[in-house]
């Protein structure tokens, strides 16, 4: 009986060490990739990281130039992106959590959700290229921004769902026996609980929509020139960055890291406000 035992503990600290060895594997292939990326893209974007990058328009073959309007044009589409999904998410969510406890809308609400958060991006842009660009005929900045927004939604839907079912229901209980409404209850008492995880769930968002190239593609298209006019083609960095990597000009080229360097940099900015918001909520709460 010892024997067995003894055999038995051997074999699952045989099992125990050949799983933690394939996950420490995994874990340094993975890493090794990343850190192969991130220092080709800093060792060929940081050298091209000038001040004409951020106060130049993007030039024609063989110019001096920068990306001012491309990373205007970003700013303005995930701006309008972000006013436009968050609303539509943060409600959707709080339906979902507070409203959709039975009945077949919420279940449904969630399945269409759990599809958009893993749709191509480039079916979104054709989806919005067919109703927004085809049907007017011509693109324009307002189309991308939709586009993008389509893609924020999801996220701040399911972000806002987890973290208002995080509010404990005591808390609605104490509320409502002080003769509050429960719209109030909601706004009041469970909004406030959950911000923080709710603004950690936008970041991630937009962070998402930051370096989204498809979906611009088929509704903002490009625009070489200044332009802020949403009813118009309008640049965008992530746009720019695949025309330029793509060309045989090698200063339009050098632009291009300098781009990608630019938007791995405000994506990763974003992650690490992120975290650290929700951090900051877990260690008060």
């Amino acid at each position: 009986m010892k024997g067995l035992d003894n055999k038995r503990y051997m074999r699952r600290k045989f099992v125990n060490g050949l799983t933690l060895s394939l996950s420490v594997a995994t874990v340094i292939f993975a890493l090794t990739f990343l850190v192969w990326i991130l220092w080709t893209l800093f060792s060929q974007g940081l050298s091209h990281l000038t001040l004409d990058v951020f106060t130049k328009m993007t030039p024609p073959p063989g110019s001096s130039g920068g990306l001012l309007n491309a990373i205007v044009g970003s700013l303005y589409m995930v701006f309008f992106a972000t006013v436009i999904g968050t609303p539509v998410g943060i409600l959707a969510g709080t339906y979902l959590s507070e409203y959709g406890k039975s009945g077949w809308l919420a279940p449904t609400t969630r399945f269409i959700n759990d599809i958009l958060l893993s749709a191509p991006s480039i079916v979104i842009g054709l989806f919005v290229y067919e109703v927004a660009v085809h049907s007017v005929n011509h693109f324009s900045g307002w189309a991308g921004s939709f586009a993008l927004s389509l893609l924020v939604i999801p996220v701040v839907v399911r972000t806002t769902e987890n973290m208002m079912s995080l509010v404990p229901s005591t808390l609605r209980e104490a509320a409502a026996a002080l003769g509050a409404p429960y719209w109030k209850v909601i706004v009041n008492v469970v909004y406030k609980s959950a911000r923080t995880g709710i603004l950690t769930g936008l970041l991630l968002a937009v962070a998402r929509i930051s370096g989204e190239t498809a979906p611009l593609l088929f509704t903002a298209l490009n625009n070489q020139f200044w332009s802020t006019d949403m009813n118009q083609p309008i640049s965008s960095l992530a746009v720019v960055i695949f025309q330029f990597a793509m060309s045989p000009y090698e200063d339009w080229q050098h632009l291009a890291w300098a781009g990608a360097l630019l938007i791995t940099l405000f994506v990763l900015g974003l992650n690490i406000l992120a975290r650290t918001v929700f951090r900051q909520n877990q260690s008060h709460s």
